[in-house]
């Protein structure tokens, strides 16, 4: 019994000594993140890319896109006349003025080469006209020499392009109106310093 009274400070003190473990020891988060977390390297962007950057996209590019159609700069005077179809009034009056003069010329040729009328078909051109003759170029100096070889001028084979071409399809630019594909070309002159007026003639014809 005095062995017990000598002991039982001395065991007391010995638990005393001992720290208390935090209350919420059991419930407090653990320190080390989970094995299916992402580390910060994993989550951080990639070198040389901001925060916001994304995956570059597989679309084309604008600066690889294909050109759309109709806008390539080597394109036929008969693409763009069937591009612009409809549009010929307005473009003789954007790009030669009046375009009146243009139609009633387009008008006579077409009437003329139909009837087989020489003389005025003749009277449309401006001389000397440039004409095609068995296949060879040169200019025919007056009325009366293109009456004289109107035959040849004006081939079966052209005078059925003139009868076949509308006037809303031909192709207009600076240099003037053009029937299929330059076999006949019209243009105007100028007749005083304005250009207020102008004289529309044919200066090209042939095939």
């Amino acid at each position: 019994m005095r062995l017990i009274k000598i002991l039982l400070p001395t065991l007391m003190l010995a638990a005393c000594s001992q720290p208390t473990p935090p209350a919420n020891e059991a419930a407090a988060p653990s320190t080390s993140p989970p094995a299916t977390a992402p580390t910060a390297a994993e989550d951080a962007p990639q070198a040389g890319l901001s925060p916001d950057a994304v995956e570059p996209s597989t679309a084309a590019s604008p600066d690889t896109a294909p050109p759309v159609a109709g806008t390539d700069s080597a394109a036929t005077p008969a693409d763009a006349s069937a591009e612009a179809e409809g549009g010929a009034r307005e473009r003789i009056t954007k790009l030669l003025g009046d375009a009146a003069p243009y139609e009633n010329v387009f008008n006579e040729l077409q009437r003329g080469v139909a009837a087989g009328d020489r003389a005025a078909v003749a009277g449309l051109m401006r001389y000397p006209v440039r004409v095609t003759i068995a296949g060879k170029n040169q200019k025919v100096a007056d009325a009366a020499a293109f009456q004289r070889d109107y035959d040849r001028i004006v081939t079966p084979a052209l005078a059925k392009l003139i009868a076949e071409q509308k006037f809303d399809t031909l192709f207009v630019n600076w240099q003037g109106v053009m029937l299929g594909q330059g076999e006949v070309w019209i243009n105007g002159t100028c007749l005083d310093k304005e250009c207020t007026k102008s004289d529309v003639k044919v200066d090209n014809i042939g095939q």
